[in-house]
């Protein structure tokens, strides 16, 4: 990180929208909004967002919740606590039902940021990074920064780079050759190519800089038209597109790749599917993304937890695990693990064959239970024998199957069994 990069990330904020439930996530969202949910073994998916601002060198933060936050806000209390005012550090949580206006609910992603103007304002930040909480992925916003400020650009949008076709399901930029955004289309039939790349379209990342002053102007403006959603990409985005000067800025020029990561890597795990397997990659011999760079940590709350411990060594019972990841606290008693990930304090017992298999904090299985591509619920006990994927029609009467054939599993699904 240069020296003039430092300079204005000590002079921004980050201000992470983490409110979304994540309805495609279905039962697993049912107790926690979708920036608590548990990724890559022991972390939950907003750490990725706050820890590249903390790498960025941004040491204001304030995080809006809203749907389902409890679990949200005791991770944050828990695992972001060491910011220090008298180091002009702060991390504001900021809940919607807690401020004070004529409807307790944030109405968008932009009344969000009104409804604080107040917070910020009294931390007096030159520049604002908005960011999405639920996305996974290693960026440094201070070179987002530089560029905005360089480009003397009212708002730069944070976009990555994918194959045209694929756009559809994004807000899409239209861009010129300077990065200057000349239309921005939500969810296009026929998405806008790159300049010079007619195969590649920019999307949206949810990610966006402003100058402080500027944003609270437009916000204000914003929150007085009756006609407007209070949104940013449906609202605050376009607007400026048409009156301003809007820059886009592709994730390619500020990604974090260690010596490990070829290509950049970024991740909406929105669906059961999408969850499974980004968890899965991770388990590859080269994953895409690595989270052994030490030199760009994703930051957590770490229970204080044993190590992980495998026991008996008879044929059939072998305590094993092959291209597998472990946490602390597991103990994989006479079972095989194959493909899997077993979240803080797993137990499984002997007997049980596991494949491809995302259990979450705390969940037992039970012996002789055969799992194939599940997702397993934080605190979920799986019954002694149990047999999921091999059996389609089987899976889908008891469990939610997706239609790419991963079974998501929780408590009450299991209670009905016995019933």
């Amino acid at each position: 990180m240069d020296r003039e990069s430092q300079r204005l990330a000590q002079q921004s904020m980050a201000f992470v929208l983490a409110g979304g439930r994540g309805s495609r996530l279905y039962e697993l969202t049912d107790r926690r909004a979708k920036p608590a949910m548990y990724f890559g073994g022991k972390s939950r998916i907003i750490d990725f967002a706050l820890s590249n601002a903390v790498n960025s060198g941004i040491r204001r933060m304030g995080v809006a919740t809203q749907y389902k936050a409890h679990s949200l806000i005791r991770h944050l209390q828990r695992g972001w606590s060491f910011f220090r005012a008298e180091r002009n550090e702060s991390l504001d949580i900021l809940p919607a039902s807690q401020r004070l206006d004529e409807e307790n609910w944030y109405k968008g992603t932009a009344d969000a940021v009104t409804q604080n103007i107040d917070i910020i304002e009294s931390y007096a930040p030159k520049y604002i990074v908005i960011l999405a909480g639920d996305h996974i992925y290693k960026q440094d916003y201070s070179i987002m920064i530089k560029h905005h400020v360089e480009s003397g650009a009212d708002v730069t949008v944070g976009c990555i780079e994918v194959p045209r076709m694929e756009a559809k399901a994004f807000g899409v930029m239209k861009v010129d050759e300077t990065d200057r955004i000349l239309d921005f289309v939500e969810k296009p039939a026929n998405p806008p190519a790159m300049p010079g790349h007619p195969d590649l379209a920019l999307a949206s990342m949810g990610i966006y800089v402003f100058e402080t002053e500027f944003l609270f102007e437009i916000l204000r403006k914003d929150a007085a038209n009756p006609e407007s959603k209070n949104d940013f990409g449906g609202d605050i985005i376009p607007d400026i597109v048409r009156n301003g000067k809007a820059i886009a800025h592709p994730f390619s020029r500020s990604c974090v790749l260690s010596g490990q990561e070829e290509i950049p890597y970024w991740r909406d795990v929105g669906t059961v599917d999408a969850f499974w397997q980004a968890n899965v990659d991770l388990t590859n011999f080269k994953p895409e993304l690595d989270l052994y760079d030490s030199d760009w940590p994703i930051w957590t709350y770490s229970e204080l937890t044993p190590p992980a411990k495998f026991i008996h060594n008879e044929e059939g019972r072998r305590g094993h695990a092959v291209s597998s990841m472990v946490s602390g606290g597991c103990i994989i008693s006479g079972s095989s693990l194959d493909q899997c990930l077993m979240f803080t304090g797993v137990r499984t017992h002997s007997y049980s064959e596991l494949q491809g298999v995302i259990a979450m904090p705390r969940v037992e299985i039970k012996r002789s239970a055969r799992l194939r591509n599940v997702v397993i619920d934080s605190g979920v006990t799986i019954p002694e024998g149990l047999v999921v994927g091999e059996d389609p029609e089987a899976d889908a009467a008891r469990f939610r199957r997706t239609e790419g054939g991963i079974c998501l599993i929780t408590q009450p699904m299991i209670d009905k069994l016995g019933g």
